[in-house]
């Protein structure tokens, strides 16, 4: 019972963040959609709960997590803001998004990653390229997983077997520009994509010498020209482990 117990903890500790102030109309709405069981990791106020190398290079703005890279400014490394829970293990992720620049910039969130060399990120990644490219993504590891429309299979001797899904494939439905939902479910070696409310990619991860059950969540910023990226809504859930 580790996670029902670390959830109790969680829930206590947010109770003097996000949960234990007044609700507006926005997140009552989200937490009725939801179901129960969903922690918000984000106040829309304040970088309470997250921490990070080098906090200059993040703010808040729009009610939104902002990274933002200027011609005045420029950036030479990737910047990631860390989320404090620490270790997640199975979960559930859901967070809005929206990228702003004129080049075709890179950007995304990192998932059960660990801490690399020089403040870098290493891990799952949830890759986003302008003008329309999404991806689960191996940083530091194997590249690309699975591009949208795609199901991926790891063999144990890493062999790659991708089938499609055709449902995803096409047209894309969503604006990389414009706020999109992500909704990430990680349950064992399983990682499921859906972008507003449509199965986008998957993977099936049976490598032992690559599988991460575990790690952290952060947010990157990007190194590269001008650009603005803002994360806001972001709601996490702890799910039971086979074990449990």
């Amino acid at each position: 019972m580790k996670t029902t117990i670390a959830t109790l903890i969680l829930m206590t500790i947010y109770t003097g963040g996000c949960w234990g102030e007044t609700a507006d109309e926005g997140t009552l709405d989200r937490r009725a959609k939801d179901g129960p069981g969903f922690v918000e990791l984000f106040d829309g106020k304040s970088l309470d709960g997250w921490e990070t190398a080098d906090r200059s290079w993040w703010s808040i703005e729009d009610g939104a997590i902002t990274g933002t890279i200027t011609a005045e400014r420029p950036c030479s490394k990737n910047q990631y803001l860390f989320s404090t829970v620490g270790q997640m293990h199975d979960f559930e992720l859901k967070l809005a998004h929206r990228i702003q620049s004129d080049h075709n910039i890179n950007c995304g969130f990192q998932f059960r990653s660990e801490h690399y060399e020089d403040a870098d990120c290493k891990g799952y990644q949830i890759d986003n390229n302008l003008p329309e490219l999404i991806r689960i993504y191996d940083e530091f590891g194997r590249h690309t997983l699975a591009l949208r429309g795609e199901r991926t299979v790891f063999d144990e001797t890493g062999q790659k077997n991708v089938t499609a899904i055709p449902e995803a494939q096409g047209k894309p439905w969503f604006d990389l520009k414009t706020w999109h939902e992500y909704h990430l479910i990680c349950r064992g070696n399983k990682i499921t994509l859906k972008v507003n409310g449509r199965l986008l990619a998957e993977v099936i991860d049976n490598d032992p010498k690559n599988l991460d059950l575990s790690g952290l969540l952060a947010l990157q910023l990007h190194s590269g020209p001008p650009m603005k990226v803002q994360f806001k809504d972001i709601r996490w859930k702890p799910l039971k482990t086979k074990s449990e």
